[in-house]
């Protein structure tokens, strides 16, 4: 199992890296909300603050780099060089799913040097929903906390990867208890991210009741999870990878949808390429 894990995260480093996973006809929405221009803008730019605060931290800019590896020797170096980055710019980022370590302890320090290089920023620790429901527990989300000594942890939800994954976990019934269950017990926040399809108004909304503090709504528009899994296979094996290529919801739509149901922090990723995007989100 820890060596399949670890090929695996091998396998979506190459492909995000030389291949086109992103998403293909959909669009993460925000092309379609425009700016309104202030002729009297009433502001001095050299004093304009981006300082944030975000679960009890203060940010230079409200900017976290999204969770994108680890688990695999090549991702050591990309979650070192992250890191320094927002230690540097007093930003935040989150981990690749941690699972591999929890299989693999010789894994660990692919993760655990995002704290080794950025003793000050905020970091997110990683694990999946659908383990939740397959035997992990409090245990193993205190492990992946600890693991990088995280400020916060996110849950991530994956349906859309594990049902066109060939060897994806797909009973997914019970996720939301289990969340449920460790947000009540964790003295460390719990986000919930999606991982490119999005989250509904009614998710959100689920996800408050059940205890969470913060959602990142991971919406359509950026990496595509089922375009990877199609690459990971022959195309003529993975016709769900294709045919669910684009499959969610825009990023601009879902983060309406929740920002407007939930009273809760809301971190907006999916497709999100430049600071005019950042700006409309």
């Amino acid at each position: 199992m820890a060596n399949q894990t670890g090929k695996r995260k091998e396998d979506h480093i190459r492909i995000c890296l030389g291949n086109k996973a992103q998403a293909k006809n959909a669009t993460s929405g925000f092309e379609d909300i425009q700016l309104v221009h202030r002729a009297l803008p009433e502001v001095n730019k050299e004093k304009i603050d981006l300082s944030t605060t975000f679960l009890g931290k203060k940010f230079n800019a409200p900017i976290i780099v999204g969770a994108m590896t680890g688990g695999t020797a090549k991702a050591t170096q990309i979650n070192s060089s992250i890191a320094q980055a927002v230690e540097k710019l007093g930003l935040g980022m989150g981990v690749g799913s941690q699972r591999a370590a929890i299989e693999n302890q010789k894994l660990e320090q692919t993760f655990a040097v995002t704290r080794k290089m950025a003793p000050n920023a905020f970091l997110i620790a990683n694990i999946g929903g659908v383990q939740l429901v397959h035997g992990y527990g409090l245990k193993e989300v205190r492990k992946v906390v600890e693991m990088i000594d995280a400020d916060a942890v996110a849950v991530h939800l994956n349906a859309l990867q594990e049902a066109v994954q060939p060897e994806g976990q797909t009973n997914f019934k019970g996720v939301l208890a289990k969340i449920s269950e460790i947000a009540g017990a964790l003295d460390t926040p719990v986000i919930v991210k999606e991982t490119g399809a999005g989250i509904s108004a009614d998710d959100a909304k689920a996800l408050e009741d059940a205890g969470v503090k913060a959602i990142d709504v991971g919406g359509v528009g950026g990496t595509s999870f089922a375009a990877v899994e199609y690459y990971r296979t022959a195309a003529k094996e993975n016709v769900s990878g294709k045919a669910f290529w684009d499959w969610g919801i825009p990023t601009a739509v879902s983060l309406i949808e929740t920002s407007q149901t939930v009273k809760l922090p809301v971190i907006a990723s999916g497709g999100l390429r430049s600071g005019t995007d950042v700006t409309k989100a």
